[in-house]
């Protein structure tokens, strides 16, 4: 692997601990920084959870044009069908571009539902991500926050939380590896090879995928790194000390590059400009390391890559 060393000290002196790792799509040159240590996923687990559904819906065992009603119990706060303050409806497939464009949970929380959370468990396990697992849809996981510190409802957290230290936070269950949804950076770009290798499911499924990652409206971290003529689908997960991207960069001349960026930092701040930009920079160069493998070695690039 390509020494990334820089790279590392230069989220320690954020405060920060990275998790990297890239690859070629089309020959599998790769380079990392602790590509195998777990970490929380947050929200990027809403990607194989719409290939989930992808997967189903181009199989015919689920109709994408499903209407579903959104109710005032459904929502768990946060974007879109999340955040809105009376009943929605809408379909299953604009239910998985809110979950993927704007990390709406309760979109996902609906999706887990409908696909089965068992199903996304087993579909990592037929994937090879090892290292993937899936504990629980967003519902799941706050309910079990609302039971390790006590509160009734959601409304009681929002009151509660405030009043918790650091170190207690730190401690809850969706912020720890062994108790929420959790992977490994270099599972995640073996999820993302396969995916755009239509090798992750039926190729029309794993271009919907592609298609609703490319749409994701956050792009202050891997996108603002790369110039325009670069298209970048990605997915962030964000929590308090957690800060993730992984993401497809597609060069316009050739080339095509999967990266993950997973960190967890000693601040719990929500707003931090400077660790985004860092996450950008981390993946461009990883990527930049790798210009240029395919023309520098013989690769499998015609079977799809290796994964």
């Amino acid at each position: 692997m390509t020494d990334l060393g820089g790279v590392e000290r230069e989220f320690e002196a954020l405060g920060a601990r990275l998790r990297l790792h890239a690859r070629c799509v089309d020959c599998g040159e790769q380079t990392g920084v602790g590509p195998d240590e777990p970490a929380v996923l947050a929200s990027v687990v809403k990607v194989p959870l719409v290939l989930e559904f992808a997967r189903q819906a181009v199989l015919g065992q689920l109709d994408p044009a499903e209407r579903v009603l959104v109710r005032q119990a459904d929502r768990l706060g946060g974007t879109g069908t999340a955040g809105c303050a009376d009943d929605v409806e809408m379909s299953l497939r604009d239910l998985a571009l809110f979950a993927l464009a704007v990390s709406d949970n309760t979109a996902a929380d609906v999706l887990f539902r409908r696909v089965g959370t068992d199903t996304v468990r087993l579909l990592v396990r037929e994937l090879g991500l090892a290292a993937t697992r899936i504990v629980g849809s967003p519902r799941a996981l706050l309910e079990g926050v609302l039971a390790e510190v006590g509160a009734d409802g959601p409304e009681s957290f929002a009151a509660l939380y405030p009043t918790l230290s650091p170190r207690r936070i730190r401690a809850l269950p969706t912020l720890d590896p062994l108790r929420t949804n959790s992977g490994t950076a270099r599972d995640m770009t073996r999820l993302l090879v396969l995916l755009w290798t239509d090798r992750a499911g039926p190729e029309q499924a794993c271009r919907l995928v592609r298609e609703l990652m490319s749409r994701q409206v956050s792009w202050h971290r891997l996108a603002a790194a790369f110039p325009e003529e670069v298209a970048v689908a990605a997915k962030s997960g964000t929590l308090p000390g957690v800060r993730n991207e992984i993401g497809v960069a597609s060069f316009p001349g050739g080339g095509r590059y999967a990266v993950a960026v997973l960190t967890e930092t000693r601040s719990l701040a929500q707003r931090r400009p400077d660790l985004d930009a860092a996450i950008g920079a981390a993946g461009r160069e990883a990527v930049e390391a790798l210009r240029g493998c395919c023309s520098q070695q013989a690769s499998p690039s015609a079977s799809g890559g290796t994964a």
